[in-house]
């Protein structure tokens, strides 16, 4: 991997694991302060998720592209076949597994902040066939969101964009908007309010991917021509 990759696999790794903090952690923190009342428990925790994902974006998107997200990549990897404007497969292949593993310390560090265990086993089961039309729907609205911006030259505004998707989803669909492969990995690490049963990622992932594919199959067909920027570029 050379000196450059190595940087923005990084960034990745760094994006998605302070991405994962903020949503175990502010999810903890509106357990702690709002105990009983689920309904603001999620008003906090989306909020700050929102926010958090949109200065993460600013921060580091001009380094990596700011993906924090294995089916954004992939995304981007499908849709730069055709154009030549997309990550190519080194590129996939660093940043996925950094994502995961970045989402997973982000977990562990969201955990320690709270002064609990390193890591323990969400029991929070999240399988049934309505959480995976969500996650479907969700992801296939962020992949769109994302691309249009991309091929329509307005990248610059992902960070505000993206961050209000996320808050809006969070309310807007079933399983309150997963929408990301290696955040719902790390979830699985927290028996928290923001956690994922182990044996519930496997259909959260599922239904992602199939989310993705809608999504990109969108933005082919509403979007057919790419600008043609460079992937941090476009990005950020």
């Amino acid at each position: 991997m050379n000196q450059l990759l190595a940087r923005r696999a990084f960034a990745e790794l760094l994006g998605t694991g302070l991405l994962v903090a903020v949503v175990v952690g502010s999810g903890i923190m509106a357990a702690r302060l709002s105990p009983n009342d689920v309904g603001l428990e999620l008003l906090e925790n989306s909020t700050a998720t929102a926010l958090g994902l949109s200065v993460l974006i600013l921060i580091l998107g001009p380094v990596s592209g700011a993906h924090f997200n294995p089916v954004v990549t992939l995304g981007d990897f499908i849709l730069g076949r055709r154009t030549g404007t997309g990550v190519d497969a080194k590129t996939v292949a660093a940043y996925i597994p950094a994502q995961i593993v970045g989402g997973i310390g982000g977990t562990i560090l969201a955990n320690l902040m709270f002064a609990l265990p390193a890591v323990t086993a969400s029991t929070h089961t999240r399988s049934s066939g309505h959480l995976w039309l969500g996650e479907t729907v969700a992801t296939a609205g962020l992949i769109l969101l994302i691309f249009s911006l991309v091929r329509t030259g307005r990248g610059a505004l992902a960070a505000p964009a993206v961050g209000a998707y996320i808050g809006a989803a969070y309310w807007s669909t079933s399983s309150t908007s997963f929408a990301n492969p290696a955040v719902t990995i790390a979830r699985a690490f927290t028996d928290t309010f923001a956690g994922i049963a182990p044996g519930s990622v496997g259909g959260f992932v599922a239904f992602q991917v199939i989310g993705a594919a809608v999504g990109v199959g969108l933005v082919v067909v509403l979007y057919p021509h790419a600008e043609k920027l460079d992937p941090i570029e476009r990005a950020s």
